[in-house]
């Protein structure tokens, strides 16, 4: 059975910081790309990071870059999203994904998604 299970989501002030973690299990995911989206209420769905299989090629969205840091473990599925300086408007359920290659990951059109965990950024 294949799953992809968020966690690490929660409440943060403004300029805070959290970390969220994915792991994908039920394939051999440890060759997959990955990545994370997020939806905010009344928006759609939109591309956070994503990375190769290897850990070496990265993208991330111009909103989070240089705030977030994307890493995985070498040999497994397990992803981590370092979120620094967080700010309201990154307040949304913060979805992990996997798909064969980065490109269908940064598409959206990934086969395999978590139920998403939940980001809020308030005072």
């Amino acid at each position: 059975q294949v799953q992809v299970v968020e966690s690490g989501g929660g409440l943060v002030q403004p300029g805070g910081s959290l970390t969220l973690s994915c792991t994908a299990s039920g394939r051999a995911f440890n060759r997959f790309a990955m990545g994370w989206f997020r939806q905010a209420p009344g928006k759609e769905r939109e591309f956070v990071a994503g990375v190769t299989w290897n850990g070496i090629n990265k993208r991330y969205a111009d909103s989070v870059r240089g705030r977030f840091t994307l890493s995985r473990n070498w040999d497994g599925p397990v992803l981590e999203l370092e979120m620094r300086n967080l700010q309201p408007e990154d307040t949304a359920v913060y979805f992990c994904c996997t798909a064969e290659t980065l490109a269908t990951v940064v598409s959206g059109t990934s086969a395999y998604w978590g139920q998403g965990t939940q980001v809020t950024v308030s005072s």
